[in-house]
């Protein structure tokens, strides 16, 4: 795996280390470096030196930097002198970076791949509210093509093998938040995530937030319960591959007893209320989620208890018990 060294003056580096971590889970072969007013150019190289020691493979080192021309960028550079064949260094460093070099490394073994790829996902973490701000983009002439309204599927269509294909299936109380539109979105590779809601289908704030949350390069719809059992029948959408959000274990269970074929569900977080017990950091239950859970496994569904993609999976057997046990079931 590649090893990656987070470095820059003063703490930034330590503070995009752990807002990293909060989003995509604890990680192997990361380091996070700093140049602190009292040190000199060969205190961060010192760090850097020994961070490099700590990789579990030290020919594949990746920098990201937060000033080109900077010490630590400096420093860095005079360590990839001796290593051009493989190492690299990446400046401008921010949250969107590092969290896409994390998801790159499930699929690129090396350093120097993943800091080309890295540029893209930097600039695409530049965003400015309201959209008019935004700098106007000359479309090239394949893009101005593919934007062209192709005009509505008809009815019966078949498009691929007719079923959309399930990347995820999450059951989270937060729905489409910063560890849904980065870490899961980045391994499971949707095109489409669809919150299934008929509270938030009829919250025009709450749906327009989560249309605006989703990640650059994914649409992203709010639908009821029988619009999602609609779509999942409608053979026009086999092309899709689709990341769903349930906010309740309840709401899963109306649409897969529905007829959405789903045998894997993704259980990330359910929040603590009145009524309900915390079994772990992230779940709390009441006795209305136990009996839901126990209905679903016996409807044949399978459960991945996990935060984030990084995290090694829970129990859910073990943990219905306890939820029994504190809600004397």
């Amino acid at each position: 795996m590649v090893g990656i060294i987070l470095a820059s003056h003063g703490s930034f580096a330590d503070g995009i280390f752990q807002s990293g971590e909060m989003i995509f889970g604890q990680q192997e072969n990361v380091a996070h470096v700093t140049l602190m007013p009292s040190e000199g150019p060969d205190d961060i190289r010192a760090k850097m030196e020994e961070a490099i020691k700590s990789f579990d493979d030290p020919e594949e080192v990746l920098f990201l930097v937060d000033l080109w021309g900077g010490t630590p960028f400096n420093q860095a550079n005079n360590l990839v002198e001796q290593h051009k064949d493989k190492w690299a260094i990446v400046a401008g460093m921010n949250l969107p970076m590092v969290i896409e070099a994390y998801a790159s490394r499930f699929s690129m073994e090396k350093a120097q791949e993943i800091a080309a790829h890295l540029v893209d996902a930097g600039k695409d973490g530049v965003r400015v509210k309201p959209e008019s701000l935004e700098p106007k983009k000359e479309a090239s002439a394949d893009n101005t093509a593919k934007a062209q309204p192709t005009g509505a599927i008809p009815p019966g269509t078949v498009l691929g093998d007719g079923k959309i294909k399930y990347v995820l299936a999450r059951i989270d109380s937060r729905l489409l938040h910063g560890q849904v539109a980065t870490s899961w979105t980045k391994s499971t590779n949707p095109d489409r995530i669809i919150v299934v809601s008929d509270n938030v289908a009829h919250d025009k704030l709450r749906k327009n937030m989560i249309v605006e949350a989703a990640p650059p390069g994914v649409h992203a719809n709010v639908v009821p319960i029988e619009k999602m059992i609609e779509v999942a029948k409608d053979p026009r959408f086999g092309d899709t591959k689709a990341l769903i959000l349930f906010e309740t274990p309840q709401d899963a269970l109306k649409a897969i007893e529905g007829g959405v074929d789903i045998d894997t569900l993704n259980v990330g977080s359910m929040a603590h209320s009145v009524g309900k017990v915390a079994v772990n950091k992230v779940l709390s239950l009441d006795k209305d989620d136990v009996e839901t859970f126990e209905k679903l496994k016996k409807d044949g569904v399978k459960f991945d208890v996990r935060k984030v993609p990084s995290d090694s999976p829970e129990n859910m057997d073990s943990i219905l018990d306890k939820a029994r046990q504190e809600l004397k079931m």
